[in-house]
């Protein structure tokens, strides 16, 4: 005799996610599994995004090398007017461009750390971490005349140590949700479209103005341009954060939100 099964098209897409999402979690805890205890509670987290329901993003652009590109930039910001922009600089670059880190401080631009030595800080000896965010912090303030209290590792690295000293020393660590890939170059349009098509509400920007990036401020003005007639308005990486403090609502490390959005999909 032959057997017949209905499942309702909802439960089936909601089993279709769980399994998904479990498969994904599974392969998050295998690849972090030395660094999970970075996104549990109570622990210090790196900042991705914010939770707000404003078209607000920020901007951010590293800087470590070069003297090429960062003038090009700030003048497309001036043309465009935005004022608010965060620039994380690595303080070798800085010591050797005072004149080029003036330019951003008087253009009333933030101004966060990207470390001292341009290497893996997962890798490096508690004391040597100190060491280098201390230098980083030491020379920017010296060079910009304020002390950083953001900061961005360099390549992006960390693991639940670097992020512990980094709280103990009073630094926010900041990552990014949105890579428009501009460091490798890929082409004016695809740096718009990647930009473009994933800024979300408190969205913080990941892009260079290192010599490394040559089609970054080509595609700056489009950019610019294109969330402004979404709605977004441009706020710096500290005023993203304390517009959410503001609301009472919690900065959350991207584990926790996609445990959130799982947890969402399944209910729908």
């Amino acid at each position: 005799m032959n057997m017949f099964y209905v499942m309702n098209g909802r439960k089936l897409k909601r089993y279709f996610l769980l399994t998904v999402g479990i498969i994904f979690a599974a392969g998050v805890i295998y690849a972090e599994k030395d660094n999970i205890t970075v996104f549990a509670p109570d622990q210090p987290a790196a900042i991705y995004s914010v939770p707000t329901d404003k078209k607000v993003v920020a901007l951010t652009f590293d800087i470590s090398w070069g003297d090429k590109r960062t003038e090009p930039i700030l003048e497309v910001l001036k043309q465009k007017g935005v004022k608010n922009v965060t620039f994380f600089l690595s303080s070798p670059w800085s010591q050797t461009h005072p004149d080029i880190v003036k330019k951003i401080v008087d253009s009333g631009y933030e101004i966060g750390s990207h470390g001292h030595k341009h290497g893996n800080y997962s890798t490096f000896s508690d004391e040597e971490i100190r060491t280098q965010i201390e230098t980083a912090q030491n020379i920017l303030t010296q060079v910009t005349g304020k002390t950083p209290s953001l900061i961005r590792m360099p390549n992006g690295d960390f693991d639940k140590r670097v992020l512990r000293i980094a709280e103990q020393m009073n630094y926010k660590v900041i990552q990014w949700d949105t890579d428009s890939l501009d460091w490798m170059n890929i082409g004016t349009d695809k740096i718009i479209n990647r930009v473009v098509s994933k800024a979300h509400p408190g969205d913080i920007i990941l892009m260079h103005a290192s010599d490394s990036v040559k089609q970054t401020h080509e595609a700056l003005p489009a950019i610019i341009d294109q969330l402004r007639s979404k709605g977004y308005e441009f706020v710096t990486v500290s005023e993203l954060i304390a517009q959410t403090e503001l609301q009472g609502k919690t900065v959350q490390d991207k584990a926790t939100m996609f445990h959130q959005q799982l947890d969402a999909s399944a209910e729908n």
